[in-house]
């Protein structure tokens, strides 16, 4: 059965299978680099091709090596499956920050609501893909391996490989996706909001390709400095979610290391803030603005989100 299922191709009929293909135009296929290891003068490569029409996925796994100072490829392996993403995308925004302010005291992205809503958006399909203000790894918080959900993503090596190797700003074309999400924790306070890089890919998805900008908890802090073409702010005239300073441990050091406050800044720009009890789910919806409360309203927001972008798809 071995060799039926494995055929060797040369090099020449290989790319002979391109040839048609007119160089700048798209070929129907979309790709990513899932992951890319190095010792030295040789690499690994790991990339997904996808081939929507056909329902096709690709894996291939390249072995390279540098020759005279040039990155060649040595050998190719793929493998393909039936599936049926589109090749649509969802960027996540993370902080790089792993204090609070000036301070000594730890924090960073909120593992949970990477993970809850990167799950909720894989199983419908789309691909997710990491920014943070100067790319690299993003620190994190609030990681419980006791929790089947965290163990299951601690152990993905592709996804954490994301996360040590989010991008940054310039490597991000706004409109290969459909949605941003701002990830909350503690981190998201500090150099995602006055990142002027992140707020026009945010503001560019939004406004050019009718896309969504949403966010969770304290992430909605990396919303308050948008601004639409006309130069109002985003927030003026829509209800909008996230953790409210009420709720804050006022008297706490970290507390006293936040640059601004994200319900006071919200209602000062002419937004209107929205909250259920502590420790509730809330999410509102403002057409292509979705916004949630705190960690237990993720998985709502990523459910609005790919709602209003298939309603948006069958008109």
């Amino acid at each position: 059965g071995l060799e039926q299922d494995l055929s060797a191709v040369p090099i020449a009929e290989s790319a002979g299978y391109f040839e048609k293909n007119e160089p700048g135009t798209f070929s129907g296929r979309v790709g990513q680099i899932i992951k890319v290891e190095q010792w030295g003068n040789i690499a690994t490569a790991k990339v997904e091709i996808l081939v929507p029409r056909a329902n096709l996925q690709f894996i291939d796994m390249f072995i390279l090596k540098e020759i005279e100072g040039e990155w060649k490829i040595i050998s190719k392996t793929a493998n393909s499956t039936k599936n049926e993403k589109q090749g649509d995308r969802i960027l996540f925004v993370l902080s790089n920050a792993n204090h609070y302010g000036n301070s000594e005291i730890h924090t960073g992205s909120s593992f949970s609501e990477i993970i809850m809503a990167y799950e909720t958006y894989e199983q419908a399909g789309y691909n997710i893909d990491f920014v943070s203000p100067k790319g690299g790894a993003a620190p994190l918080a609030y990681i419980h391996p006791e929790i089947p959900l965290h163990q299951k993503y601690l152990y993905k090596s592709d996804f954490m490989y994301g996360l040590a190797h989010t991008r940054n700003p310039d490597q991000i074309r706004a409109a290969d996706y459909k949605a941003i999400y701002f990830v909350g924790g503690g981190a998201a306070m500090y150099g995602v909001p006055e990142n002027e890089a992140i707020q026009n890919i945010a503001m560019e998805i939004y406004e050019d390709h009718e896309g969504v900008i949403s966010s969770v908890c304290h992430g909605t802090a990396g919303i308050v400095n948008l601004k639409t073409s006309d130069g109002t702010y985003l927030v003026s005239g829509k209800k909008v979610s996230g953790y409210p300073e009420s709720y804050e441990r006022q008297k706490e050091e970290y507390f006293k290391q936040f640059p601004f406050l994200i319900q006071q800044t919200i209602e000062e720009r002419g937004g209107s803030f929205h909250i259920a009890p502590k420790n509730n789910p809330h999410v509102e919806a403002s057409e292509q603005l979705i916004t949630g409360q705190n960690h237990l309203s993720t998985q709502l927001v990523a459910q609005k989100v790919i709602e209003y972008l298939q309603q948006k798809a069958a008109e």
